[in-house]
């Protein structure tokens, strides 16, 4: 099964290069503000890329989806897969996406870090194969530089809860963004972790979609 992850493409679209595959997996932010127009003009580009699946799942940026769930879930075409607090089972994977990160200004999808998040992960289920999420869990392709020090931004309770979950050993891929400059691959406890931010910092389209096959 080839799936192919990318995140955070900011109304870049057709500027992005999308390679074949069998599921293609948007973890969040395909918009800058989240706007009914923009959802629409995203909504006209994903839906018409030729992978047999598509799931998304909202990020930060992409208003709609927390202001007015109902109108932004009818702007998707029923090709696309929409994931919030929920679970998609396809060709036997089950996949689970949630859009919600620690606090980061006042953009959507914001929890406070401790209890608020640590209930929301409660959520995932023990058994899938493929978690999506908007955000990185703490200490895996999250670092963002700062002046003098480099700090990890990440979930320290997603991070629990997808060790809780790996342990039980079906749990194969983890794909995220939110932190641009945590682009690439990692593999630990047995999980291929993929954060997918295809802008950069400057929210130019210079990072490829990644491809995984499980």
């Amino acid at each position: 099964m080839r799936i192919v992850c990318l995140s955070d493409t900011h109304n870049c679209n057709e500027q992005i290069d999308v390679p074949d595959g069998d599921i293609l997996i948007h973890s969040g932010d395909a918009t800058v503000m989240g706007t009914v127009e923009e959802i629409k003009r995203f909504d006209e580009w994903f839906r018409d890329l030729p992978h047999r699946r598509k799931i998304f799942v909202a990020g930060n940026h992409d208003w709609l989806f927390e202001r007015n769930n109902e109108l932004a879930r009818t702007l998707l075409n029923a090709k696309i897969i929409y994931l919030q607090d929920s679970l998609a089972e396809i060709d036997g994977l089950k996949i689970y996406g949630s859009p919600w990160q620690p606090r980061f200004f006042d953009w959507a999808f914001n929890l406070m870090r401790g209890p608020e998040l640590a209930a929301k992960w409660k959520l995932i289920p023990d058994d899938i194969d493929i978690l999506v999420t908007h955000g990185p869990l703490h200490g895996i392709l999250d670092l963002v530089p700062r002046q003098g020090w480099d700090e990890n931004t990440g979930c320290e309770e997603l991070r629990k809860r997808v060790e809780q979950i790996a342990e039980l050993g079906r749990l194969k891929l983890h794909v995220f963004g939110h932190i641009h400059c945590g682009y690439g691959t990692h593999e630990e406890f047995g999980v291929k972790f993929v954060n997918a931010s295809t802008c950069d910092e400057q929210y130019n389209p210079t990072q490829p979609p990644i491809v995984i096959d499980i």
